[in-house]
This record gives structure tokens, sequence and C-alpha cells, in this order.
């Protein structure tokens, strides 16, 4: 299968490629309980065949920025073939496709059928064009938002319009771009960065929403990063975007709630043991996604730990 994509992609067949998408059934992963944010080019064949293998908590699908115009059609096609191709997981697949007025609202028609977990919208402004998309997107998939327009920062508080609507991405360099701030200003120090960061933490968690911290464009400054990291921990944030594997190590080993861990890990030790005496050793659970036998023993590992 995995050559046949690769052979449409390489003759830039459209036709090919979409024939290989074939809509089917998938148990969706309804967790919020996701810390590292992996972004991933969906015209990158490569990184997207290693999606399972990858230990993020949450991959987002990006059909938008790195992802050229001509490149565009095929990537949204792909991004629907490794869905597909993925019925159950215990990592959160969200599509991002591109701003609503720039080909989002035909994308999100289209993925409709394959059923991601999630939608994520970039340049959102209003909650008008929120209402405009849950009343196109299937009503099991989520809606998340970035928050990375002047006019979205402004109605922050008015975006969470329905319960669909579960997880806010911070997006500073559009931002700060968009409000007409300096991007220099974007230091561990700045008190203007660190208001905007409380500002945003606090009114999306009173809104019931999770809320992630910004993507850290110097992949290879791990120092830095885990700086911010310890900065954001300390302020209450539990996720944060990622655009590297060593950035998603980092971001998994520093947002750790032991509480919560524990809580989760003995949960999913209990579900487990229920189901496998019931003959059943792989299905997924409304909160925690999807749970099998390698999960299962992560769980009694951490507990035994």
């Amino acid at each position: 299968m995995l050559s046949k994509i690769e052979e449409a992609y390489a003759k830039r067949s459209l036709k090919e490629l979409d024939a290989l998408a074939v809509p089917r059934l998938r148990k969706l992963n309804k967790r919020s309980d996701f810390k590292s944010v992996l972004m991933l080019s969906c015209n990158n064949i490569k990184h997207l065949s290693k999606v399972e293998s990858l230990d993020a908590d949450c991959i987002i699908l990006n059909l938008e920025d790195g992802v050229s115009k001509e490149d565009k059609p095929f990537a949204l096609v792909l991004a629907a073939i490794f869905i597909s191709r993925i019925q159950e997981s215990d990592k959160k697949l969200v599509v991002r496709v591109n701003a609503l007025h720039e080909g989002g609202y035909e994308e999100i028609t289209y993925l409709n059928q394959f059923m991601p977990d999630a939608i994520r919208v970039p340049k959102i402004e209003n909650d008008k064009e929120i209402r405009n998309v849950l009343a196109l997107l299937n009503e099991e998939i989520e809606l998340h938002l970035s928050i990375e327009t002047a006019q979205a920062w402004h109605n922050l508080n008015t975006l969470a319009v329905n319960h669909r609507v579960t997880t806010f991405y911070l997006g500073i360099l559009d931002l700060f771009a968009d409000m007409g701030l300096a991007q220099s200003l974007i230091e561990l120090e700045n008190p203007t960065l660190q208001y905007m960061l409380a500002h945003f933490l606090i009114t999306t968690k009173a809104m019931g929403v999770k809320p992630v911290s910004f993507v850290f464009q110097e992949y290879k400054d791990l120092q830095t990063f885990e700086k911010w990291l310890l900065l954001e921990h300390t302020m209450g944030y539990d996720a944060k975007g990622c655009i590297s594997p060593a950035q998603v190590d980092l971001v998994n080993t520093i947002f750790v709630n032991k509480e919560a861990e524990i809580k989760r890990a003995k949960t999913i030790v209990k579900l487990f043991e229920m189901h496998r005496d019931e003959g059943i050793t792989g299905f997924v659970d409304e909160e925690y996604g999807f749970i099998d036998e390698p999960i299962y023993k992560g769980a009694l590992k951490l507990l035994r730990s």
C-alpha cells in the first residue's frame, strides 16, 4: 500500500492518490490529556508513515504553513489516506486545514468522511465563523482553533460557542505580526509575552477549553526550549506545540502531573483487566482513547515505579 501511495505521489497523479483514499470506520480518540503536540506536513509521506511510532500524544497533520499551493491538493488526499489507515490509535489525530476562505471549508467537507479526531482551523476571528464550521463539521469530530489574529485575541472569551470546541492553540508569531508587535519581544523575561501567556491560559481554562502553548521555532535550541517549558509548566500549562521528536521528549518529561498520571494508569489497568476477562484486549475508552496490552503494561510499569 505504501509503495502505491509513493508511486502515485511521485507521478503527481491526484486521481490515483484519490482512489487510495477509502473512508473506513474509525474509533475516535476523545482524550483531552495530551501534552506533546507534534506538527507534521502532509506532503511528506516518510513522516506520515511513522505516525503510529511517534512518541507525541497528539499529531497535527498540517495542510497549511509549509505546504506549497501546488502541493495542497496532494497533501489533503495524503492526510485522508493515512487517517483511514489508522482505524484506532492512542494518539489524537488532528488535521490543520487552511484558512476558511483559502480552501478550509472545502477541506473540512472532504475530510468529514475520513473522520479525523479533530479539525484545527487557523486564522479564526469570530464566533460566526466557528458556528459556520460547526454546521459543516461531522458532529463526532472535535473543533480546535488557532488563536493567531488580533481579532481572535479580542474575541477570545466568546469563541467557545459549543462543547465540540475543545482546544485553543496560541499562534504567537502570527499573532504578534497581526498586532504589529516585534518578534524580538518573544523572550522569556519579556513582561508583554508573559502577560499574554497568562491571559491566554486563564481565559481559555475559564471556558473549559484546553490551551496549547506556542511552537518554539528554534528546534535545535533545546536548552532555551526547556526554559520555556519550565516557565509554562509553572504557570499551569500542560501542553505545547512541537516541531521535532526531541522537543516532544522534553514536553513529555516536563509536563507531567504525577497525580493525574497515576489516576490515569489505575483506570487503564482496571478497564483493561475488566475487558480482558471478556476476551477483549483492544478497545476505545471515551476519556483515555485506545487501550491495548502495550498501553496496559505501560500503566502497570508506572504504578510499580
